[in-house]
């Protein structure tokens, strides 16, 4: 039996709890419809894609590209539990140095990364807010993406705190004209990753760029706060 929980599904990615709880043996061959990273939790299984065959345990994350022919075979009688994060092509690409297609190896899931696979599941089943579960999620990817290749990752970050500042006014800018963009659209208009845009964008005025539509007003009072004090 295999069994799926959506903890998150907002601004292009997707983050599922799976169970699976399979017999032994040879699994059946199906065609992956999307982009995801997978993170093992618990047991082990053997993934087979693109002619090679790797053994995942919680020690390692694999990706998953659309098209490729995989098929799961089941070694052990105890099953499996992982943790999927399914992205969007455009979300992916801005983390990704432009490119939406993952890598075809499997990663190693350091200490660090296992530690906030972990957390973030917690934090999910505990109920913590949607827009903290999408910095926690991106900051995942990230963190595992930085493994295969940090200059990928850095290359859509702002080097210079004028640059940080320009682009969280080029976002307010964009987002008081339209409050209801995505943070994948909004990180394509503005160049720069979605991963840090979150992060930039939130360090600067104490809320997530997709947060903005549940506001009464742009910019929140908050923001005006903390800028009126820092004038005085």
């Amino acid at each position: 039996m295999l069994s799926t929980r959506r903890l998150l599904d907002q601004g292009g990615l997707a983050l599922t709890d799976v169970k699976c709880r399979l017999p032994t043996g040879r699994g059946h061959t199906d065609e992956a419809e999307g982009h995801a990273i997978v993170f093992v939790r618990r047991g082990c299984f053997v993934r087979r894609a693109d002619g090679a065959s790797n053994l995942l345990d919680p020690t390692q994350a694999y990706c998953i590209n659309p098209g490729q022919e995989q098929r799961y075979d089941h070694p052990q009688v105890h099953g499996d539990d992982c943790t999927s994060v399914r992205l969007d092509p455009g979300l992916l690409a801005s983390l990704w140095g432009g490119d939406p297609t993952l890598p075809s190896d499997t990663v190693s899931s350091s200490p660090r990364i296992d530690l906030e696979h972990r957390l973030l599941l917690a934090a999910a089943h505990r109920g913590e807010t949607a827009d903290a579960l999408h910095e926690r999620t991106l900051s995942l990817v990230a963190a595992m993406l930085e493994q295969v290749d940090p200059a990928r990752v850095a290359s859509g970050r702002p080097s210079t705190i004028r640059a940080r500042r320009a682009l969280v006014d080029s976002a307010r800018e964009a987002l008081a004209a339209d409050d209801n963009r995505s943070l994948a659209d909004l990180a394509a208009t503005l160049n720069v990753s979605a991963y840090h845009l979150s992060r930039i964008f939130h360090a600067a005025t104490g809320a997530w760029p997709e947060a903005t539509s549940s506001w009464p007003s742009w910019p929140p009072t908050s923001a005006l706060s903390t800028r009126a004090t820092s004038a005085a």
